[in-house]
């Protein structure tokens, strides 16, 4: 194995198209490449360790689909039943027609809708419930009750029909909380974060995680993955900056209570890649501790997306790629151009992290940077062909 090409993406990257990343690559169990490079505070021009914290964003999803599949082994949950046997509220659904006005849902939320963001929700955390949910809870927004709140808004289409990236995984979040009787982030937090000794990975911020996590940019006045600009990080930050320093906040993060199965999670590099590096044992962690088994994680990976959804799954760095469980899954080398393997999977965050999980191989990576529009239809795809390139 060389990782030269890896380290040397990792510089560009730093100079041209983000503040700062880190990176750890595992295979079969062991860590075989860490690396940080750039400025985790640029203002303060203060280096990339690789120790800091992270708002990993939607790479949350890797553990919420993860807790769901530990469920559905204990045989508290399947797939094909219907949502409204654990959450009644969202029994009778309405979706609005193309021409104005609703009708009725005919097909049930499916539990596995949730997972693969097929239940006809979307995102718009403005929604009239969502508001119901915040002055209800008076701005606590307690997940479960915030689901139930918005059960009430209306859906983008009939239930199993199409695919559109949403709040799915919110709602999972809230299912898993009912079925367990505990809050979400107690579940993860005693399933999947201890037993993987994932020690700085928690949903809401204190004081002390604050003050570790990295500063969180967005890019100002250019577009991301403009890598031909030429402009490097320090020519930007002289001429008043190419970045701008947006705050650490989440606006996935609604209110104290709310444990956001999509975007809440706040962690390192170290710790989340035990989590790809446990995927990519097939449920097996470094340390030998098992949270799935391996029939999990193959289905998993498993494309539920018909033809017709695949047309809805249309991101230019996902040609040749399904959706599985939360997780999209490499199928056609021959469209996508890539490097990885059949079955590869894994998924990407707002601010720039990324999850490649290969488990036939035993490769388990985690990326991290802190740039919200981060281009990830740019880095995401060079760092799955980089990566692939030096094992």
């Amino acid at each position: 194995m060389d990782f030269t090409n890896l380290k040397f993406f990792m510089d560009e990257m730093a100079k041209t198209q983000t503040v700062g990343n880190a990176v750890e690559v595992y295979l079969r169990g062991k860590r075989v490449f860490q690396y940080a490079c750039g400025f985790s505070d640029l203002e303060n021009k203060i280096p990339m360790a690789g120790t800091e914290l992270f708002q990993i964003y939607s790479c949350s999803k890797i553990a919420t689909v993860t807790a769901g599949m530990q469920l559905l082994e204990k045989g508290k949950i399947i797939l094909t039943d219907p949502l409204y046997d654990y959450m009644p509220e969202i029994r009778e659904m309405y979706v609005k027609l193309p021409g104005g006005g609703l009708k009725k849902a005919h097909n049930p939320i499916l539990v596995g809708d949730l997972f693969s963001m097929t239940a006809g929700f979307d995102y718009n955390l403005k929604s009239p419930g969502f508001q119901k949910a915040n002055l209800l809870t008076q701005g606590r927004m307690d997940t479960v009750e915030t689901i139930r709140c918005v059960a009430e808004d209306t859906l983008s289409f009939e239930p199993g029909t199409h695919w559109q990236y949403s709040i799915c995984h919110d709602v999972l979040a809230a299912l898993i909380s009912v079925v367990t009787g505990k809050k979400f982030r107690d579940y993860v937090k005693e399933n999947i974060f201890e037993p993987l000794e994932m020690k700085d990975s928690v949903y809401h911020h204190t004081e002390e995680t604050l003050a570790r996590t990295a500063q969180q940019y967005r890019f100002a006045g250019e577009e991301a993955g403009t890598v031909s600009s030429g402009k490097s990080q320090e020519e930007s930050h002289k001429f008043g900056g190419r970045f701008q320093n947006v705050g650490k906040k989440v606006a996935f993060i609604l209110g104290e209570e709310y444990d956001s199965g999509g975007a809440g999670i706040i962690s390192t590099v170290s710790d989340y890649a035990r989590l790809a590096a446990a995927l990519a044992g097939y449920g097996q962690g470094i340390s030998g501790e098992r949270i799935l088994s391996e029939y999990s994680v193959r289905l998993m990976r498993h494309n539920r997306l018909n033809e017709a959804q695949l047309k809805d799954f249309s991101r230019k760095h996902l040609i040749g790629c399904g959706y599985g469980l939360g997780v999209r899954t490499h199928l056609a080398p021959e469209r996508s151009g890539l490097l990885c393997g059949l079955n590869e999977f894994g998924w990407g965050g707002a601010a720039g992290s990324c999850v490649i999980v290969d488990a036939d191989a035993g490769l388990g990576v985690f990326y991290a940077q802190h740039t919200l529009n981060s281009g990830e239809e740019y880095y995401q795809p060079r760092l799955r062909n980089v990566v692939y390139s030096c094992l």
